[in-house]
């Protein structure tokens, strides 16, 4: 399981950490993780989850005011399997992790070089576990010749002016440099696994590999280099190909594939340097907008649910059908979006091809439609996706000049293949 806690800075606060807290009122303020940090990354866009998280607001119990709880988190059964998958992987003294890990990183058989597997003081408190964490990766990362395993790690990483905790579940260590390694449950089925739980598993293994960069970079006293597609080769630095252990195919045996995180690792720097200038987002703001959930000495709300309404509204979100499984306030965002007519709703495909269109009506009108002609939500869909193709060959031809016959624009082409039905 991947933990992790925010604490505060010490000392007075700075206008930036007091604004913060006064929206986020006396409730205690809601760790981030490195689930969460990946969902940030994941919607670079969406200032609303910016400012949430910054601010530390329980976006549960806010969806829940709103009227729109989400049947958020991950399934008890998931994390069960999960758990039971991690220790069969380290029953053994390691022996059914180290399969995969002789296999993609050259771990040598018992005998020839030892594995080493410090003690990391997991009993311990969060600031005493990372910097246990440390002093054992500073001691493997000095000697190239050996292989350490880091057992659950912890790692700091700053965000928006607070210590995150995180904590991968390993890393292997050796030639100076160390490798993130992240177990999860899904099966790899014939080489490949499911892209979007691949895709989740990479952004939240570039918030543990952006935690070890900064690390080795402040271990070293060098900046963080600014190209985050560029490896600093510093004692303790990781790889930023990453190894995701999985059950292959329906049987309990680990596998592993490595993936390059650089893209993710990319994002996740730009969204929490975002983060980092929080102040922007929260000029626009209105001087009484805040996300206070406490209840009065009565016990009644202090917030009513439409104050709380106007200010989450009052900040810009950038809500897609992902959403619903990455946010807390997804189902909100959706509703308002349904409500408001958005293209947003129909996915960020759509959103891209349709340009300034920004509601169905206009894209019914655009295709030479009234939305009140209209039957069906099948027909609108096919309605909708006939609009987007008519306008993206359009663009297409624009930007191509006069097209030679035969030969159509490349987004005409793109969407000439979505059905309706995938469109909706």
């Amino acid at each position: 399981m991947n933990v992790s806690t925010n604490v505060p800075p010490r000392g007075p606060a700075e206008p930036l950490a007091q604004r913060l807290a006064e929206l986020r009122g006396p409730a205690p303020q809601r760790s981030l993780n490195a689930r969460s940090l990946a969902a940030l990354a994941a919607n670079p866009g969406c200032h609303r989850r910016a400012v949430l998280d910054a601010a530390g607001v329980d976006k549960s119990a806010l969806a829940a005011r709103l009227g729109r709880p989400a049947p958020f988190g991950q399934s008890p059964f998931a994390i069960a399997r999960g758990v039971i998958f991690e220790s069969r992987l380290k029953a053994d003294g390691y022996a059914p992790l180290l399969e995969p890990l002789r296999h993609h990183l050259g771990v040598p058989a018992d005998g020839h070089a030892p594995l080493q597997v410090p003690d990391l003081l997991h009993r311990s408190g969060p600031a005493v576990r990372a910097d246990r964490t440390a002093e054992a990766l500073a001691r493997a990362a000095a000697d190239p010749e050996a292989w350490t395993l880091l057992d659950h790690p912890m790692l700091r990483l700053g965000v928006a002016g607070s210590t995150a905790y995180l904590e991968p579940d390993a890393l292997v260590v050796h030639g100076g440099r160390c490798t993130v390694v992240e177990i999860k449950s899904f099966p790899v089925l014939d080489g490949s696994a499911d892209p979007a739980k691949v895709g989740a598993a990479a952004r939240q293994a570039a918030v543990y590999v952006l935690a070890l960069q900064q690390a080795a970079a402040a271990a070293a006293g060098q900046p963080l280099a600014e190209d985050p597609y560029t490896e600093q080769r510093l004692p303790g630095s990781p790889r930023t190909s990453v190894l995701l252990v999985c059950p292959k195919d329906f049987g309990n045996r680990p596998t592993a594939v490595a993936v390059d995180v650089r893209r993710e690792l990319a994002t996740t720097r730009r969204q929490l340097s975002r983060m980092t200038g929080i102040g922007r987002l929260l000029a626009v703001l209105p001087p009484d907008a805040d996300f206070d959930l406490a209840a009065d000495e009565a016990g009644a709300p202090a917030r009513t649910a439409e104050q709380l309404a106007a200010s989450v509204e009052a900040v810009p979100a950038a809500y897609s059908p992902d959403c619903l499984s990455t946010c807390e306030l997804g189902f909100h965002c959706r509703a308002r979006a349904r409500c408001d007519d958005r293209v947003e709703q129909l996915g960020r495909g759509v959103r891209g091809e349709l340009g300034s269109i920004r509601t169905v009506a206009e894209a019914l009108a655009a295709a030479g439609t009234k939305s009140d002609d209209l039957d069906g939500a099948d027909e609108a869909a096919e309605r909708l996706a006939y609009a987007a193709a008519l306008r993206a060959e359009a663009l297409g031809t624009a930007a191509l000049g006069a097209a030679a016959p035969g030969t159509s624009a490349p987004g005409a082409a793109a969407l000439g293949t979505a059905t309706p039905g995938a469109v909706a």
